[in-house]
């Protein structure tokens, strides 16, 4: 049981690093694939389809070397989560795109008390005072961090909703299907990452133009682009498939409080390898958050074996409850018996 325990701690820490170590190695690649600086490639929704194309093809490959089972999902229900994705996606883009960075980072920030809010209401998921407190302490020290300037207009506001909401329902909503019809993480994805690719393929050169004005057919072609290209894919399979697994292990409210050392990661880097300024500002909200997230951490293990005490010791006084009342039942009878008998 003890050995259970310890593996399955370790895959956690093992998807949770994947998760932080892709996505942050995800947003590196990028960042020279699409800055000026770079290659230029201005097309961010399109580059979210090669991605789920190369993790359908994954997934295919897998399913057919038998190395993952499938099981049955209803294609509704596939259909409807790829629509919620891809909403995220575009209303993520369009929301960068017209309103502040500082108004950005504030709609991402906001996702965790829709989580909550959203759990609650589907899921009638209730959370203790400590988890409540550190995911505000979250929330503030990531705001400390990245919040700069905040502008937005009528336009901005409504993607940014649509962004939020969407988002969070996805999130939420990759766990429940993971439970409702017990398959597993990778399996869930390859199932929807085909969907999401062609209509992403489709789509995306129409919503990048709206976005950018450029053209996709015009875009020049390199070698040094095609091998960024193929770095960026490789690690969003990984990113992919860290964040089912972490969503199925854990919940859409963790992953979204501790995948905010993402952007704590993405700061630091960002300040070694591209120059970026990095304040005193910065330094203390990245304090704050770090200890939001162990806050979190400690209060999510504390409601934990609060529920597991009660059923613990429950189970552990079952067997003694048995054995005491047969005994009771064999013997004491027998003995009120005898001492009344006595007494006449």
């Amino acid at each position: 049981m003890e050995m259970d325990r310890k593996s399955g701690g370790v895959s956690n820490v093992g998807a949770w690093g994947m998760n932080v170590v892709s996505s942050v190695g995800i947003i590196m690649a990028n960042k020279q694939l699409m800055s000026s600086n770079g290659y230029a490639f201005t097309f961010a929704t399109t580059l979210t389809g090669f991605h789920f194309l190369v993790t359908a093809l994954v997934g295919a490959v897998s399913n057919a070397a038998g190395l993952s089972a499938s099981k049955h999902v209803p294609l509704w229900e596939l259909l409807w989560f790829s629509v919620v994705a891809n909403m995220s996606i575009t209303g993520m883009n369009f929301s960068l795109m017209l309103n502040s960075v500082g108004f950005y980072q504030i709609s991402k920030l906001s996702m965790i008390p829709v989580v909550c809010v959203m759990e609650w209401i589907l899921h009638s998921k209730n959370y203790t005072r400590e988890v409540k407190l550190s995911v505000l302490v979250v929330v503030i020290g990531v705001g400390v961090c990245t919040v700069t300037d905040v502008k937005v207009n009528a336009k901005g506001f409504v993607c940014a909703c649509v962004a939020v909401l969407s988002t969070s329902l996805q999130q939420i909503s990759i766990g429940s299907l993971q439970k409702k019809y017990s398959v597993g993480s990778f399996e869930l994805l390859s199932k929807t990452a085909p969907i999401q690719a062609v209509s992403l393929l489709i789509l995306g050169p129409f919503i990048d133009y709206s976005l950018s004005g450029n053209v996709i057919l015009n875009y020049s072609l390199s070698y040094g682009f095609f091998a960024c290209l193929f770095l960026s894919c490789s690690l969003a399979v990984f990113c992919n498939i860290s964040q089912y697994l972490c969503i199925g292990r854990f919940s859409a409210v963790s992953f979204q409080v501790l995948g905010h050392m993402k952007t704590v990661c993405v700061l630091i880097l960002g300040w070694v390898l591209f120059d970026s300024v990095l304040t005193l500002k910065n330094v203390m909200g990245m304090v704050i958050a770090v200890a939001g997230m162990v806050i979190y951490s400690w209060a999510v293990e504390l409601e934990k074996k609060a529920k597991i005490a009660p059923h613990h010791i429950k189970s552990n006084l079952t067997d003694e409850d048995i054995r005491l009342l047969k005994e009771g039942v064999e013997h004491t009878p027998l003995k009120v018996i005898e001492i009344e008998q006595s007494k006449l």
